[in-house]
């Protein structure tokens, strides 16, 4: 422990000599990666990267104990390529970029310190160790914001395909329709439900048209989630009404032997709707012109 220690001190009093030099090397490879091709970084901002990247690895070898990955220290070096990452990922960079960048930051400042001490750095093995495993870790930070933010996207891109995917739409004073497309699973059957009964809430609806044209097959778990909704529909003290069953779905829910009691259907869309008017009391007529 303690020739480590010695490492990290003799490493932290040559980078605060030659930081000037350091820094200048580092500003070349920042510029390599982030301005030669991609052009995500202007020079300004590849000095202030470079800049403080400097300034934090100064205070992580000047720190009291620089090879703990627990240290505010450390801590304070990978938010700093956590948000590399993240600022890439936003400007359409490619993660790939950061990840080598931090694996060549990590050779450029070892070959800076060796050509500014003339001590041959790449061949002491606890200089190249002392850098591996800290930039391993970094390494690690820039691959948790990915996925991280990859993980965020994917949930929003899920919710607004969710949403987009049941619209619930008021045809009527009191009437709802709600084509319903592709499959049924639990989670969707809930959202659904949900979205469908916070609006028969809202606009005191008493009525809903469910349209089914959009479903191509069904088998017994997707013929209870429909039932579950008709009667959540029902308990809120609306009329539910479903429409556009094909012939083999009607088949499957005969074979499936699913109790239809008590279920209003009509062939289509506009049935329904005129099924739904009529329970209303609502009489729709051709105006003369």
């Amino acid at each position: 422990m303690v020739q480590k220690k010695e490492v990290a001190e003799k490493l932290g009093a040559l980078f605060s000599l030659k930081v000037g030099n350091i820094s200048g090397q580092l500003e070349e490879t920042a510029r390599e990666f982030f301005c030669a091709d991609s052009k995500l970084m202007d020079d300004e901002e590849v000095a202030d990267l470079s800049s403080e990247f400097v300034n934090l690895i100064a205070g992580l070898l000047s720190s009291k104990d620089p090879h703990r990955r627990t240290s505010p220290q450390f801590h304070a070096l990978e938010a700093f390529f956590s948000g590399l990452a993240l600022r890439m990922l936003m400007r359409g960079g490619n993660v790939d970029d950061v990840v080598r960048y931090a694996q060549k930051l990590q050779y450029s400042l070892i070959d800076a310190l060796e050509k500014d001490s003339g001590i041959a750095f790449t061949q002491s093995r606890s200089v190249l160790l002392y850098f591996a495993q800290h930039f391993d870790e970094l390494i690690m930070a820039v691959f948790r914001t990915y996925l991280g933010e990859r993980e965020n996207t994917l949930k929003a891109q899920e919710a607004e395909l969710r949403e987009t995917s049941t619209p619930i739409t008021e045809i009527w004073d009191g009437v709802l329709t709600l084509p319903i497309i592709g499959t049924l699973d639990s989670s969707r059957t809930m959202l659904v439900m949900e979205a469908l009964l916070n609006r028969i809430a809202r606009d005191h609806a008493r009525a809903v048209v469910m349209d089914l044209t959009g479903v191509k097959n069904i088998d017994s778990q997707v013929s209870h989630h429909l039932i579950q909704m008709v009667r959540a529909v029902q308990l809120m003290g609306s009329d539910a009404i479903i429409t556009g069953i094909h012939p083999e779905i009607a088949r499957a829910l005969v074979s499936l032997n699913i109790d239809l009691s008590g279920v209003t259907t009509r062939a289509s869309l506009s049935d329904g709707l005129k099924e739904a008017f009529l329970r209303l009391g609502i009489h729709v007529s051709h105006k003369e012109s």
